[in-house]
Parts: structure tokens; sequence; C-alpha cells
């Protein structure tokens, strides 16, 4: 009897220590389950319009603008100088054209363009790995990878520091006075604004290489090697680009912290040629979010008395901001 009142008091004893033990734990799990809960509940969605009846825009400057004629559609700050991330890189493709880049020409990803690239988004050109100047303008342009831009410069014969030269002359060229470019990727900074940007998207898909490029969803490049070639696979990160009912023209996304989510676009919509300018976004698919609020407006003023719309602009900063580095996409 007394040998079984002693196995009675283990398992009491065992039971309470199994609960001490898995108590704590029990606990947290259900706060964790009330906690996913509440987080899962759906935001309120954003209304399409303002209560003035124009797209409501949640990026801190955009635009649409005819780029045959010049006349703007819509606008939200149009001329506040922001930082431009790697929309900046339609200027790199600009100036590798300008200076009469071999396509077909090899170039080797170095050192240099890895320590150019540092602070961005991944990369998959590998140092040591050649690839042909075409195809490193597809990554630099489709796929946004940093360590193309500074390979496609050394391709068109430039240093990094005569490549950020030759982006400043274009944009002087260009008629562009308030777009200034002080690094190669936009990592580190690259100022201009939404009219401006649509300007130098405006110029790059006039020319027929650049504009196959930034039209391309999907795309696959070759090292160029003595041995078995590698494959890399690309996936356009503008979105627009895979709605199959609009005739995009081509653009360019960007990200970094100073310039939030940016997005830059050409469509072709009843005969004309259109471009969208969003940046200063606050999330990964406000661009996307606000470049379907403005195209639904202009879709529901079609046939009536559909006026062009331009809010007032922002003065432009008399200092402008320091760049952090962020992610380049």
């Amino acid at each position: 009897m007394r040998r079984a009142r002693s196995w009675v008091a283990l398992g009491i004893c065992g039971a309470l220590f199994l609960a001490l033990l898995t108590g704590p734990a029990e606990a947290r799990r259900r706060r964790g389950h009330r906690h996913h809960h509440r987080a899962a509940r759906p935001q309120p969605a954003i209304p399409a319009l303002t209560a003035l009846g124009l797209p409501n825009v949640r990026s801190g400057s955009a635009l649409a603008i005819d780029m045959d004629n010049g006349t703007i559609l819509f606008g939200k700050n149009p001329d506040a100088v922001r930082a431009i991330a790697s929309t900046g890189k339609i200027f790199v493709a600009l100036v590798a054209r300008r200076r009469g880049m071999d396509l077909d020409g090899v170039t080797q990803i170095t050192m240099e363009d890895a320590t150019y690239a540092r602070g961005g988004s991944r990369t998959h050109l590998d140092v040591g790995q050649s690839f042909r100047n075409r195809d490193l303008l597809r990554a630099m342009l489709v796929a946004s990878d940093n360590r193309a831009v500074t390979a496609v410069a050394r391709g068109a014969g430039l240093t990094p520091d005569q490549l950020v030269t030759e982006m400043n002359g274009l944009a002087v060229d260009l008629g562009l006075k308030r777009t200034t470019f002080t690094d190669p990727t936009g990592l580190n900074g690259n100022w201009s604004t939404a009219r401006e940007m649509a300007m130098a998207l405006a110029a790059a898909l006039r020319d027929p290489v650049l504009a196959e490029i930034l039209s391309t969803r999907f795309v696959s490049i070759q090292t160029v090697t003595n041995g078995r070639p590698r494959t890399l696979h690309y996936t356009n990160t503008n979105r627009v680009l895979h709605r199959e009912r609009l005739r995009v023209l081509g653009g360019k996304t960007g990200y970094t912290r100073d310039a939030g989510y940016c997005l830059v676009t050409g469509v072709e919509m009843d005969g004309r040629r259109l471009a969208f300018v969003f940046l200063g976004g606050d999330g990964e698919l406000t661009r996307f979010a606000d470049f379907n609020r403005v195209m639904g407006w202009m879709v529901g003023n079609r046939g009536g008395d559909a006026a062009s719309v331009s809010v007032e602009a922002t003065a432009i900063p008399a200092v402008m901001p320091a760049a952090n580095t962020g992610d380049a996409r």
C-alpha cells in the first residue's frame, strides 16, 4: 500500500511539473493566436477619388502627361524635387546609347561593380562573370541589378565618375533643370521631379533598343565563358507591364529609404502616348495602386468634358535631402 501511494505521489508531482513547463507555452500560443487574429483583419479600402473627384493619389508626387504634346492630364506636386532611386537608371542607359556602346561587346563584372552596388537589392551577376553589353542593359533595366550599372558604364568606356558627369550633362541637354546625379546606381543620391522623369522616359522610349528592353516582362541572359554558360532569368519589377489589357510602352521602378517607392511608366491609351510618374510612395504597392486610381479616373472621363488637371506644385526645397542607402528596386 505504501509503495502504491508512492507511485501516486510521483505521478502527481510529474503532472504538476509538466503543467509548469507547458502552461506558459500554451498561454503564449493563445496570445499569439489572438494577436494573429487581430493582425489579419482587413484594412479599410482607400477611396479611389478625393472629395473633389480627383484620383486619391498617395505618392508624394505624381504626373500623367501626353508625351507627344506635353498636355498634363493629372498632377500632384509635379515639380517637387525628390530622390528618384533606380528610376535614374534610365539616364545610365541613355548615356550608354549616346556613347555608342557596342551591344554585342562583352564586359566582365568586377569588384568595383560589387562595391558600387553594396547596400542594394540582391544581385545575380557574380564577380568574374562576363556578359554581352545588351544583356547587362537588360539586367539593369528589367530587374534593376545594381552591379550592371558600372559594368554598362565600363562597356561604354566610362569610369563611374565619368558616368555621373555624363548623366548630368544629358540632363542639361534634355532641358532638365532640376535633375541632379551624384551616384551611378541611385542608392546614394540622385534627384529629379515627376515632370522631368516623364521627359526622360519619353527620350528613352524614342530609342528602339531601350524601348524594347523597358517593355520586356521576362528575360533570360547568359554568361559568356569558355565553359558551360550559366543562364539567368529576370522578371520585370514594373507590375504595370504584366496587365494584359494595357498596351504598356515600358518603364522603370525604384526604391530607397529616401526616395520611397517610385514608378515611371508609359502607356498607350486611345492612340495617345502617355507617361505616368509616381515618386515617394510609402508602400511597395502604393505606386501601382496610384497608377490604377489615375487610370480609372481617366477612363471614367472618356467621352465627357475631361479637362486636364494639375494640382498645385509644392515649392522646390532650398536644400536637397541627404540620401540613405537602400534597395534600389
